[in-house]
Formats: C-alpha cells, structure tokens, sequence
C-alpha cells in the first residue's frame, strides 16, 4: 500500500514538474496561457462504499488546466501584428480546418492572404463589391487587395473666401466703363478688358486641381474682379473660372454681397442655359458646364467629356480684411497605389493609397467559447473546439463579450516565472518526499523480511 501511494505522489510531482517546466519553456512564447496540474485524492472503495476511518491510496492528476488570463501587450512596428486587449480568439483556417489562437504574428503570403506564421489564413468578414459594406457573419479567409484605387472625376467644388471689401476696381475695367468704345454698352466693354495674364485686370484669384474621369490632374482657376456698387446696396464682384488657363466659358459669374458683407448668390453657383442664354425660362446650368479635359498639348486626352460640375461659395464673405481662402475642397482623385495598412480597434482593415484615398477591405473576427478550458490544445499556441468547449460565438470585435484589437502589438505570454520557479521548488520537495516515503516502506519491508 505504501509503495503504491509513494509511486503516485512521484508521478503527480514529475507531471507538476512537467507542467510548471513547460510554462517556463515557454514563458517568451507569444500567445501562449500557462497550466495547473489540479490533483485530487485516491481512495479503495468496495460496492457499498468506504468505511468511515478508509486510509487514502495516493493521488492522481485530475486535470492540467491552461490560464486564459490576459498577457502583457508589447508593441512592435508591424502593423499586421495583431493583439486581443480582452476576451477572444483570432480564427484561423488551414485547408477549411479552423483552429483558433492569441497569437497575433501575421503577415501577407503571395497572393494577398494574411496568414499566421504558420501559414493558416486569418478569417474575417469580406466586403460587398458594390456597396463597399461589411458583409457581415459570411466569414472568409482576408486577402489585401494591392490592385491601383480607381480615380474619380470632380463633381464639385468647395471653397470659403473672403473677398476684401476695400478693394477698388481694377484700372482698365474701370476706364472701359467709363469710357466704352462707340456703340458698346459699358459693362460689356469693361468685362473685355479682363486677362489672366495680366494682374492689373482683375483684383485676386485662388486655384485648385480638378480631375477628369482618367485621373488627370487640371487646374481650376478663379479669377475675381470687383465691378461696383449692387442695386440693393451691397457690392457686385464677377468671377472668371479658367481650366487650365483656357476659359472655355468666357462669360463671368456675377457675385452679389450684401451691405453685411455676406454672399446673397444662390449656390452651388450657375450659368444661364448656352442654348439660349436670354431665356429665363431654360434650366440654368452648373458654373464648369462643357469642359473638355485635354492634354499638354491641348488635345482631347481620351476622358469623358464634355464636363460640367458645381461650383459652391456658401460661406464667402466681403469683409474689410486681406483676401484669403479660409477653406477649398473637391471630390476627384487621380490613381493611387496602395500606400499601407492599418487594423482598427474594431478589426476593420483598411488600405490606404497614394492619392490620400483609403478603403475597408474586410474586418477581422474573434471567436469566444462557453468553455474555453474545454479547447483542445494544437501546438503553436493553437486550440480546436471539442464538444467540452461549445461552439464557437463569431462576431466583431468590440461587440458582445469580445475584446479589442490592438494593431502593431502582440500579447507576451502569461506565465509569471517567479510564481513558476516556486511552483517549481514545490515540486522538487514533493518528489522527495515521496520518495523517501517509498524509501521508508522498503526499509520497513526488510525489516520483516529479516525477522527469524
């Protein structure tokens, strides 16, 4: 009896050994959740149970229990490095097996798949095709898509400007109206006098780059001249909108302030119809109306044309203050190529590109369990669920139990070594206990076996 209860203490403090061992072989392994053995208490029992004053028969390994308490979170310069600051698993999948980790070392293979350094596929949501939405629960192996971002044509224009209210009129806008050539009304002589080369004939001017639907760059410039006082007591200024220094639409676009100094124009702002300008009745059309996007060279560059879009001044004031453009946007762009990528805290993947554009290519998803003890351990800091475990709950990110991702980190191990070098002592003083215990029958077995 004593032999058989010292024999099983040995064994449980070599499996306690082995244990705490592996905790401190892996104490620098990423991902990884230190073990307990747990041990219980052997007892002899017949059918009808022990008796009241049984003696014990030693101890067995009742179970090795991994701690899936959180890790410290390192921070590397990876951006595909990825850490769960709180609850769940990263889904990965190798040939349709799933297999499930903390481990967040992740890179791209040469197809685009974010794979671990295993090679398994990481699994994370796609993204519609047309609507450029998360296709939410159909989940998919995540693949960064390195084709160029397509351009986009300008359809409107943006801009905030202050107008300076003591300007005067420029010279020789001023003289033709004074004194107009015979037979030409004044306003019609002054307007002829303007040229964007020449500074003296308008009073300031603001650019900014437009595209076409190739993604060509132009420039969209806007010349202003101040031509008087407005019927309604504020000023009038006209506004000249050249592409490329070419003004394709010569007439100006009459802006009217108030005696606040405020912008009493309609906007986005409008040209009368060219197929009638002197019916009211026509629809009027945007300020940029029948661009034809053209080359260095001045020929047609192969993109859409003709061109119109919105040019809109909400905003634009008439103050006694210097000019300045306070605030301008558009919404084209040319081509980009990807540029980099980055991983929210909600797992989204996005890429950016060179032409300042950015677009959601998938999110990741974390999977948690009503058992994580139950997990069936893989190797490489990888689990598989068991029927202890549960099925997997698969969701996003920040929903739910899950935790957060934290991009450009890892989650160190868990296992505190100078816990684990204690446990280890324990260890090494049961095993000799134990085998004194061993030592103890066997003297005591002699000691009969000699008896004459």
């Amino acid at each position: 009896m004593s032999f058989n209860t010292g024999l099983s203490g040995i064994r449980a403090a070599s499996s306690d050994l082995n244990i705490t061992g592996n905790n401190i072989a892996n104490a620098g392994t990423v991902g990884f959740k230190g073990s307990r053995a747990e041990f219980g208490d052997v007892y002899a029992a017949s059918i009808l149970g022990t008796g009241r004053n049984a003696v014990g028969s030693g101890v067995l390994l009742g179970n090795v229990a991994q701690q899936f308490t959180q890790g410290n979170i390192n921070y590397t310069e990876n951006s595909l490095d990825l850490a769960i600051n709180g609850n769940g698993f990263f889904v990965t999948s190798e040939q349709g097996a799933l297999s499930y980790t903390r481990a967040g070392y992740f890179g791209t293979d040469r197809e685009g798949f974010i794979t671990s350094n295993t090679g398994a596929r990481l699994q994370g949501f796609g993204v519609n095709a047309v609507s450029g939405l998360i296709n939410q629960g159909v989940q998919t192996d995540l693949r960064v898509d390195t084709r160029s971002a397509d351009p986009r044509a300008t359809t409107g224009v943006n801009s905030t400007i202050n107008l300076n209210s003591t300007n005067v009129q420029p010279a020789p806008w001023a003289a033709a109206f004074d004194n107009p050539p015979t037979g030409v009304e004044p306003l019609v002589a002054a307007r002829a006098t303007f040229d964007p080369a020449d500074s003296s004939t308008y009073n300031s001017s603001t650019s900014v780059n437009v595209f076409d639907s190739l993604g060509n760059p132009h420039t969209l410039t806007k010349y202003f001249v101040k031509t008087g006082p407005a019927d309604n007591g504020g000023t009038n200024w006209d506004m000249y909108t050249l592409i490329d220094g070419e003004a394709f639409d010569p007439a100006p676009i009459e802006l009217n302030f108030n005696e606040r100094g405020q912008l009493q124009t309609e906007q986005p702002l409008t040209r009368p119809n060219p197929a009638d300008p002197a019916d009211p009745a026509l629809e009027r059309v945007p300020a940029i109306n029948g661009w034809p996007p053209k080359d260095a060279n001045g020929q047609p560059n192969g993109a859409e044309a003709p061109v119109s879009f919105a040019i809109n001044l909400t905003g634009t004031t008439q103050f006694a203050s210097g000019f300045a453009v306070t605030a301008v946007s558009q919404d084209g762009f040319t081509t980009g190529e990807l540029a980099g990528l980055s991983i929210d805290d909600q797992g989204l993947l996005v890429a950016r590109y060179t032409n300042g554009q950015t677009r959601t290519q998938g999110q990741v998803v974390l999977a948690t369990f009503a058992n994580q003890q139950g997990l069936t351990p893989l190797g490489n800091t990888g689990w598989a669920q068991s029927s202890a475990s549960g099925e997997p709950v698969v969701g996003a990110p920040r929903s739910g139990t899950l935790g957060a991702i934290q991009s450009g980190a890892l989650e160190q191990s868990n296992v505190d070594l100078s816990e684990q070098l204690i446990n280890l002592i324990i260890a090494q003083r049961n095993y000799q206990a134990n085998a004194k215990t061993i030592q103890t029958a066997d003297a005591v077995t002699q000691t009969i076996i000699n008896l004459r």
